[in-house]
């Protein structure tokens, strides 16, 4: 019998979040109590904001229902080594929608793994290699749930960072938003050093460390971290303004790009739009990005962005051969 409330409490709720209708008798011989226990103990349940659900009938049965705010939630070893191996695998990729959200997720869960399930955990992903994943540079998934941790709160992050042209420095940041575009993550930050704002590219990124001071989080010049990230790639010298057309509305290319390209504008009769958006991904990526939209669409900017999609569509061509042969074949 398990006498101990809190305890016996963590077990039932365990049991009910498994997608099933438990009978109050069943229920009552798990936790070794009486049925009438069980009755206590759900309704301890639902004064803490659990929707358990009763059934009538001879032995009245209880399922653990959606209510309107998601509670915490019990994790058996297998569920929890099984969703941290999942996140990790997502995280170490910038993969389209795996956000910030994801990795805090990531972070709060790998703050409580005990110890031997933080192995298990390493060592299968240590052993594993996926037979897909994304296209840009891999990151750690430690730096990403140390990163999401100084966000969430409010804490001075320090790391070592190399530029593009391959500078080294260290900076010491107040960490505002991390933001993914598909192809990599990106830092927000107030650079404390040079006294503004800036963005990190987080696969060059090594030795963050949460010094534990805390910060009163500062406005964002633009509003929103994903802006301020266009604003940030439309001033760097590699970036450069893509305009494309599509014959479809405009609602239906947005739910397939990335939100950070911006949003197309409509034409006048709805029927089709066009997008006009700063780029820093190279243009051979982009053109292979827009090939798996699903719609037509009309490359007008830039030139390279043109020739790039013209090689693509030639060679996809001649992979069906629809074009002409391939030299050599």
């Amino acid at each position: 019998m398990t006498t101990d409330t809190p305890a016996r409490l963590l077990t039932l709720l365990s049991l009910l979040q498994t997608p099933r209708e438990w009978p109050g008798g069943e229920l009552a011989e798990r936790l070794g109590v009486s049925r009438r226990t069980v009755r206590r103990d759900i309704d301890r349940l639902r004064e803490l904001g659990y929707p358990v659900q009763a059934t009538m009938g001879a032995d009245g049965g209880y399922r653990l229902v959606a209510g309107k705010a998601m509670p915490p939630l019990v994790l058996d070893d297998e569920e929890a080594v099984a969703i941290a191996v999942g996140l990790r695998a997502g995280a170490g990729h910038a993969v389209e929608g795996v956000d910030e959200a994801s990795v805090r997720a990531l972070a709060k869960l790998e703050q409580v793994l005990p110890g031997r399930l933080r192995h298990r955990v390493a060592t299968l992903q240590a052993a594993t290699t996926p037979l897909t994943s994304g296209d840009g540079p891999s990151i750690a998934p430690e730096t990403l749930t140390v990163m999401a941790s100084t966000v969430a709160g409010h804490e001075r992050l320090r790391f070592a960072y190399r530029a593009g042209d391959g500078t080294e420095s260290r900076r010491l940041t107040e960490p505002y938003r991390l933001v993914s575009t598909g192809r990599r993550w990106y830092l927000v930050a107030y650079d404390l050093d040079r006294d503004d704002w800036r963005t990190f590219r987080v696969d060059r990124v090594s030795e963050p460390f949460a010094t534990g001071a805390r910060f009163a989080p500062r406005e964002l010049p633009t509003g929103s971290a994903a802006e301020f990230l266009r604003r940030s790639m439309h001033r760097r010298s590699d970036s450069y303004e893509a305009v494309v057309a599509f014959a479809a509305p405009a609602e239906v290319v947005a739910s397939r790009l990335r939100g950070w390209l911006g949003t197309p504008e409509a034409s006048e009769d709805g029927a089709s739009c066009v997008l006009r958006a700063t780029v820093s991904d190279s243009p051979e990526w982009l053109a292979a990005r827009l090939a798996l939209l699903g719609v037509e669409f009309t490359v007008r900017a830039p030139a390279s962005l043109v020739d790039c999609t013209r090689q693509l569509a030639a060679r996809l061509g001649r992979a069906t051969g629809g074009g002409d042969a391939v030299p050599g074949a």
